[in-house]
């Protein structure tokens, strides 16, 4: 009894041990997130951000102006809960197919949403469509270009995972060319800085409508990835193994991609295009808390969310003009990868 009781107990210590980090990284994202209402051309004391909020709750005395207040819930926060929910969604996008793919080097936009949404979006903005418009636009070519990724990867019997990375390509490439060409056609002094300034991507357009629009899709996608976790798992092993594990790989296939595909065609549409994301944190999750996608997944929601979090932050303190979130990401992400290619090599 005694030598079950300890087995019981040293199963429980090596549990908390894995999830330890969560705890840590969730206190970081906490920290981080009250920071970053602070950060900006008006700076806020954090107690003075402490009471803007507690008087929603009991009657304290209003002691800070009324455009502090305005800051505070219809400027920073709408951006900041923006920041959260796409760090999220294209880090655990870029986890998942990484697993599935069975490829280090796979990112949410390796099956053309980031094309089709960029395409989407110029054309929203060369045909004058207003911003809802311009965010459905994106959205709708996202979806789309996946969708047809998909059906023609079909066509295709001997290694359908090689199929739909090719085809991703392919019809990426197609659209980017399309992208390319309206920015070729559009008005120089007007509507071709706007499409440049969205394909770099930003946050500071964003409102509170926009997070309406997003907060469901991207909730009812990393649920279900959520819940499904485990079965990552054994989706990253081989095929056949796979199967004999009792595993309908075609079944988890088709709802990764529905998933990962909303979700990063959702964030993109309110953000533009941000790259490295969904590349690098997923590789960092792994550095510390290992492959187990029972831990890396929700470990991985944290570091996106406190990533692009602390990055749109720099990109509105750095300097008196606004960097766009893409440039930063690059300057920051590209050097990363390199040195986890070279430790690798290393190890």
């Amino acid at each position: 009894m005694k030598i079950v009781d300890d087995k019981n107990a040293i199963k429980s210590i090596n549990v908390k041990k894995k999830y330890s980090p969560m705890y840590f990284f969730m206190g970081i994202l906490v920290g981080i997130f009250i920071l970053s209402f602070t950060i900006g051309r008006y700076p806020i004391s954090v107690g003075m951000l402490f009471k803007i909020f507690l008087s929603k709750v009991f009657p304290i005395a209003k002691t800070w102006p009324d455009a502090i207040e305005t800051i505070v819930f219809q400027v920073r926060f709408p951006r900041i809960i923006a920041a959260v929910l796409v760090g999220a969604s294209l880090s655990v996008s870029g986890a998942v197919y990484q697993g599935m793919f069975k490829n280090p080097l796979v990112s949410p936009d390796v099956l053309g949403v980031s094309a089709g949404a960029a395409f989407g979006a110029a054309l929203g903005i060369f045909l004058s469509f207003s911003a809802i418009g311009i965010q459905m636009s994106a959205f709708v070519f996202g979806i789309a270009g996946v969708a047809l990724v998909y059906l023609i990867s079909l066509k295709i019997k001997d290694d359908p995972l090689i199929g739909l990375v090719i085809i991703g390509v392919l019809i990426g490439s197609i659209f980017t060319s399309f992208t390319s060409l309206i920015k070729y056609l559009a008005d120089t002094q007007d509507k071709l800085p706007a499409i440049t300034f969205w394909l770099m991507g930003s946050l500071s357009n964003v409102i509170s409508r926009d997070l309406n629009k997003v907060f469901v899709p991207i909730t009812l996608s990393v649920i279900p990835l959520y819940i499904l976790r485990w079965k990552l798992n054994i989706l990253s092993l081989n095929e056949d193994e796979a199967k004999t594990l009792g595993l309908d790989i075609g079944k988890i296939r088709i709802i990764v991609i529905i998933c990962s595909t909303l979700m990063t065609a959702a964030s993109i549409s309110i953000s533009g295009v941000i790259g490295w994301i969904g590349l690098v944190i997923p590789h960092l999750g792994r550095m510390i808390v290992g492959p187990d996608y029972r831990i890396l997944l929700p470990t991985t929601i944290l570091l996106g969310s406190s990533y692009l979090l602390l990055i749109d932050d720099m990109a509105r303190a750095l300097t008196t003009v606004e960097i766009p979130i893409g440039i930063l990401t690059s300057l920051i992400g590209a050097p990363f990868f390199i040195f986890l290619l070279l430790k690798k090599k290393r190890s």
